[in-house]
């Protein structure tokens, strides 16, 4: 049965409490008048149901019914939530080789999550067949370093997408890993894939300098770091290159953090990396706190779905 009262049940039992924008840690002793959720999830690699019983990693772990139960209690205690997945939602179980993702987009529409990116493995079934199974999502898909022109998919993805929490905006964009040596060509088709850091940086510009978004989110499947090759472009390394995201969901590499990452972006100013393992069988939270100038701080934590 899931534990409901403790949320901060993880691997190491530890929380982060992070000055953003330039805030400074002793001004938490300010009016904080607004507080915005963020969930996520990444790799869940089709796993509907729980883990059984005897699994050697995670017994009774994981599950949609878990899930969405978490969800609902979280959304009771601050209706200002928003709920995104980092990629990889396909392939894993018989439920994606026996429906080809319906099951998957279907599950997640009923979680009304409110957006995802688009990992590598939703390509398993090529892009026609992400393409057949986008009438089952009741929520948006957004990347924005995928130029999708000339494929079935073309201006059926978002680059971004602003939010509005409580007179709180969020802007929200997405970045996926480079197919090429990855996926099949011929299940991406004519798909370009764009820099990702020059990308972020025109999204999260755009986002912050027109739109005025007081919150920027990047949903980012294109791995947290390579120890055996650390100039890759990963999350660590955007973080470093780039300016103006407070928070990047990760997926790819299925990383499970016993906490979220702080980093100093080009600004020297923290930015907020987190990714939460695989299948599922953990749901990333980070809570937003606003002030009347809609200055920020966040706490983070890991919670397992037990």
């Amino acid at each position: 049965m899931m534990k409901r009262r403790d949320f901060i049940k993880n691997t190491a039992g530890t929380s982060a409490l992070i000055g953003l924008s330039g805030l400074p840690l002793s001004s938490c002793s300010q009016d904080y008048t607004k507080q915005i959720t963020i969930l996520h999830t990444n790799d869940v690699h089709s796993h509907i149901e729980p883990f059984s019983f005897d699994h050697p990693n995670y017994p009774n772990l994981g599950g949609v019914a878990r899930r969405a139960s978490l969800i609902e209690q979280v959304r009771k205690e601050n209706p200002n939530t928003l709920l995104f997945d980092a990629g990889d939602i396909f392939q894993g179980t018989p439920y994606f080789n026996y429906f080809g993702g319906e099951v998957e987009f279907k599950m997640m529409s009923k979680l009304k999550y409110d957006a995802a990116t688009i990992g590598n493995h939703d390509f398993d079934n090529g892009i026609n067949g992400l393409d057949l199974q986008l009438p089952h999502a009741k929520f948006d898909f957004i990347i924005s370093n995928y130029d999708f022109k000339n494929t079935v998919l073309d201006g059926k993805i978002k680059p971004y997408k602003i939010y509005k929490k409580d007179g709180i905006k969020i802007g929200v964009f997405g970045l996926g890993i480079k197919l090429n040596g990855l996926v099949d060509p011929n299940n991406y088709k004519e798909t370009k894939y764009l820099d990702p850091v020059e990308i972020a940086q025109e999204m999260s510009d755009k986002l912050k300098n027109e739109h005025h978004c007081d919150l920027i989110i990047c949903i980012s499947h294109i791995g947290y770091y390579y120890k055996r090759n650390p100039d890759k472009i990963c999350d660590l390394n955007l973080a470093k290159q780039t300016k103006n995201i407070d928070l990047i969901i990760g997926g790819h590499t299925h990383t499970l953090l016993p906490k979220p990452t702080i980093v100093k972006n080009s600004s020297n100013e923290n930015m907020l990396i987190n990714q939460v393992g695989k299948w599922g069988v953990y749901l990333g939270r980070i809570d937003f706190y606003f002030d009347r100038k809609n200055d920020k701080i966040s706490k983070g934590k890991q919670i397992i779905l037990s």
